[in-house]
């Protein structure tokens, strides 16, 4: 039995941590995607947060569409809020000449809260320039390790079940085309008696017939009709699918080709059929390939 090591694009983790006179939540989420897509929410105010955050991350994925977020607030103190005098008395300014002019227009103004200014950009600093936020980086950097640990695992379970139902329709996928071939070979002897038959009633209905090229002509149609290579292509097909079970690194793309070329066999297999039982089982392919194409889908 190969130990499978596919990892699942889908995960979600989240953390809440303490420190540096803060607190925050890390999230994380990822969905299916072609390529890598990460994008980050974070406070900008943190020197050196986002390139090490994008590093960490391209570390343990390699495929899917990744949102983080870090929500984060200053603990209560004197150094978790600072007034910006310059830009209140800028603010205080600019509300009087409102006012001012309000009233001379005869339109009422409602009294701003002292919330409504603090709110106003430049009054108030959280973390301001001044602040060291090396140490706050630190933790949150610690704690982020945690986070990713957490959502690698959860990818890494989501892969194992996504395996387990890969390895399933592999074997079902072998097991059809065993059957194909067996239906296949049951046909050849009427092929052959059929092909005759046509040379046969061919010769009889026209004299000027030249036998030889009436019998290479029915020999290149029944070469046409033969699936032996679709079906040995098949079989090496669920060779590799199972060699990527086992393999590290990011294999999504290639189970994505090699699901390609396991539909088109099953294609020209229903094409080149011409009996009932070898159609029946080559539309089973089919069925069995697209699903096993969607699980594929989810691999990163």
């Amino acid at each position: 039995m190969v130990k499978a090591k596919l990892t699942s694009m889908t995960g979600f983790a989240a953390r809440r941590g303490q420190g540096a006179g803060s607190t925050w939540t890390w999230e994380i989420r990822s969905v299916n995607g072609k390529g890598f897509d990460f994008r980050p929410r974070l406070p900008d105010w943190i020197e050196g947060l986002e390139p090490a955050v994008r590093s960490a991350v391209a570390g343990i994925a390699q495929r899917g569409n990744i949102t983080l977020s870090l929500k984060l607030v200053r603990d209560a103190g004197e150094d978790a809020t600072r007034i910006n005098p310059v830009g209140l008395g800028a603010v205080l300014s600019a509300l009087a000449t409102v006012r001012s002019a309000a009233e001379a227009q005869g339109i009422p103004l409602s009294d701003p809260t002292a919330v409504d200014i603090l709110s106003v950009r430049g009054v108030a600093d959280q973390g301001g320039e001044a602040e060291d936020t090396g140490p706050l980086l630190k933790a949150l950097l610690a704690d982020l390790g945690l986070v990713l640990k957490e959502f690698g695992e959860m990818r890494a379970a989501e892969g194992q079940a996504l395996a387990a139902v890969i390895a399933q329709q592999i074997d079902r996928i072998e097991e059809l085309t065993a059957k194909a071939q067996v239906a296949a070979d049951a046909r050849r002897p009427m092929m052959e008696q059929a092909l005759n038959d046509n040379l046969a009633r061919i010769l009889a209905g026209a004299a000027e017939a030249d036998p030889a090229r009436v019998a290479q002509e029915l020999a290149m149609l029944a070469v046409k009709a033969d699936v032996t290579e679709e079906i040995d292509r098949l079989f090496a097909h669920t060779g590799a699918a199972r060699s990527l079970l086992s393999e590290k690194g990011a294999v999504g793309r290639k189970f994505d080709f090699l699901m390609q070329e396991f539909m088109r066999e099953a294609n020209t297999l229903c094409s080149k059929s011409g009996n009932s039982d070898l159609t029946r089982i080559g539309l089973d392919l089919k069925t069995v390939i697209d699903q096993m194409r969607e699980q594929v889908q989810n691999v990163e």
